[in-house]
């Protein structure tokens, strides 16, 4: 059976209320795009019930960082800062297109990627990336689940850090909890008790600016925080699968000794991987020829847009 030309958008509330109002940029671009091939567009609210029933609708569904469910199914995410998007195939970032992909600095200017660098670096951290230091702790930025060691991650992030604090002894380490993440009683238990046992940790909550600037390296599960390091220079130890790991020193190929050795000497060009991250490998929004961008995406996922 042929699919439908129809397209449905699968939103929670103020996302939704957004794309219906003509504010969602990527998403109303999408619209447009197909729109103007033949597609009707329908913006749903939504829920698990209706991301199952979208595998009996006749059409394709999109939904908002969700795993897609069904052949007729993709995922849009944010690629870590506006307006830079992807449409995958799976809600797994270290199952995206771009992390199965291999960098290769060569192919790039390095003229054109250290001056995009330089804007965006103006743009995201507000000059603080023009401050920076390399004598400060090792930064360590918490996620969530501290306890736990999911099927992606090397350790939990607990364990993560007291390897750390086990393997650098004597350097300062800044561990930051994520402020939008709501912590168990045991967790905090689980942290305070590594600060009595290692008086080299430091607790704080936030700080990603400062942290990044002051530095000596990152160490984190996957959180975006080592990403935005690169803008900074600042190499990172990856206990955690994820798309941006091409230039990292990652602890599931390396071991933990491993990476901890390696993040101590690599200097990477990390402009020109954030500008092939970025630029060559995600949808730009707000470019010019974003539709093109989309449809070539949509095509290459096996939809039939034409």
């Amino acid at each position: 059976m042929s699919v439908a030309k129809i397209l449905r958008v699968y939103l929670d509330p103020e996302p939704l209320q957004r794309a219906r109002n003509g504010k969602f940029n990527v998403v109303n671009k999408i619209a447009v795009a197909l729109e103007n091939r033949g597609f009707r567009i329908e913006y749903r609210k939504n829920s698990d019930l209706e991301r199952l029933a979208s595998a009996a609708r006749n059409g394709y569904a999109l939904f908002l960082m969700d795993d897609p469910l069904h052949a007729n199914a993709l995922t849009l995410r944010r690629s870590y800062f506006y307006p830079f998007w992807r449409i995958e195939a799976t809600a797994k970032r270290w199952e995206f297109e771009v992390a199965e992909k291999d960098f290769d600095p060569n192919v790039i200017n390095p003229d054109v990627a250290r001056d995009w660098a330089d804007n965006w670096r103006k743009w995201l951290f507000k000059g603080a990336a023009s401050r920076v230091t390399r004598d400060g702790p090792i930064y360590i930025p918490l996620q969530g689940r501290l306890l736990q060691q999911r099927s992606f991650q090397a350790a939990s992030p607990v364990e993560m850090l007291t390897q750390v604090a086990t393997c650098f002894p004597d350097t300062p380490i800044l561990a930051t909890l994520h402020p939008a993440e709501v912590y168990t009683q045991a967790e905090h238990k689980a942290l305070n008790d590594l600060v009595s046992r290692y008086p080299s940790i430091m607790l704080a909550t936030g700080q990603m600016n400062d942290a990044l600037a002051r530095c000596r390296f990152v160490v984190t599960q996957n959180s975006s925080a080592a990403l935005f390091g690169f803008f900074f220079g600042k190499p990172a130890v990856l206990f955690s699968r994820i798309d941006f790991h091409h230039v990292a020193a990652n602890v599931h190929p390396l071991g933990v000794q491993g990476a901890f050795d390696a993040v101590q000497t690599m200097r990477p060009d990390f402009d020109r991987y954030l500008y092939w991250f970025t630029m060559l490998n995600a949808i730009k929004a707000d470019a010019e020829d974003c539709e093109d961008q989309i449809l070539r995406i949509l095509r290459k996922r096996g939809w039939q847009v034409d």
